[in-house]
C-alpha cells in the first residue's frame, strides 16, 4: 500500500496512543496518550520525561507501536486510522529540530529545561484502514524511501512564505506532501495534490495558501 495516505493522517494528528512493553509487569503493554511532531523523514518524534512510566519502559526495550485516529471522524470504526510498529530510538535533537518542536509545541521550551528526552520512532511496518476497501500494510522499504526536505530547506521556505502569507495563518512545517499550519488558531494539514520534491514547487505551494 502507498504510504501517501498515512502521512495525511500522520500531519492530521498531534496526539497519539504510545504503547510500550512494561517493564514492571512483563508481558503486558503500557499504553499512554502522547503529544508527537514529526521529523523530515515523517518519522514520528516524542519528547518524554525520565520519570515517566513509558520512559523507563522505552529504555529498557525499545519495541513500541503508536495508534492514530483522525481527529475529524464521527465513528472510531468508520475514520481513518493507523498503527505504526517500529523501534523508539533515543537521540540528541539538532538546533533544527528543536526549533521545529517549538513551532509545534511552543510549551516544550519548559520541558527542555528540565529532564525530557526525545525518541523517534524507526518505523519496521504500519497498519493503514484509510475507509472502506483501503486497507494494507506499509512496509519499512516504502518509508525509507519516501523524498525528504531537509531542515534548513524547510526553516528557508518557512520564513520566506510566512512573510508573504495573511497574519491569521500561521506555518508550523512543510514537506514533500503538504504542509501544516494554524488558521485562525485552528490546526489544519494542507496535503499537495502530488508529492512535491522540488523546493520551488513547495514555495510555490505555500504561497498559495493564503
Amino acid at each position: 500500500m502507498k504510504p501517501d495516505l498515512a502521512i495525511s493522517l500522520l500531519h492530521q494528528c498531534r496526539h497519539a496512543t504510545l504503547a510500550t512493553q512494561s517493564h514492571a509487569y512483563p508481558g503486558y503493554p503500557y499504553a499512554s496518550a502522547i503529544q508527537f511532531f514529526c521529523d523530515e523523514h515523517h518519522r514520528p518524534v516524542f519528547v518524554v520525561s525520565a520519570l515517566a512510566e513509558h520512559s523507563k519502559n522505552l529504555l529498557a526495550d525499545p519495541r513500541i507501536s503508536l495508534s492514530l485516529l483522525a481527529p475529524d471522524g464521527d465513528s472510531a470504526q468508520s475514520a481513518a486510522r493507523l498503527t505504526m510498529l517500529g523501534d523508539a530510538e533515543r537521540f540528541d535533537a539538532s538546533d533544527a529540530l528543536r526549533r521545529r518542536l517549538l513551532r509545534y509545541l511552543p510549551e516544550a521550551e519548559e520541558w527542555l529545561a528540565l529532564d525530557f528526552m526525545f525518541f523517534c520512532l524507526i518505523p519496521k511496518r504500519q497498519r493503514l484502514i484509510a475507509g472502506l476497501g483501503k486497507m494494507g500494510w506499509i512496509e519499512e522499504s516504502a518509508w525509507a524511501a519516501l523524498p525528504a526536505l531537509e531542515l534548513d530547506e524547510e526553516q528557508a521556505l518557512l520564513t520566506e512564505a510566512q512573510a508573504a502569507l495573511p497574519s491569521a495563518i500561521r506555518l508550523l512545517g512543510c514537506d514533500c506532501f503538504g504542509a501544516d499550519l494554524l488558521d485562525n488558531g485552528r490546526y489544519r494539514r494542507a496535503d499537495w495534490e502530488a508529492a512535491s520534491p522540488a523546493t520551488s514547487q513547495i514555495r510555490e505551494r505555500l504561497l498559495r495558501l493564503g
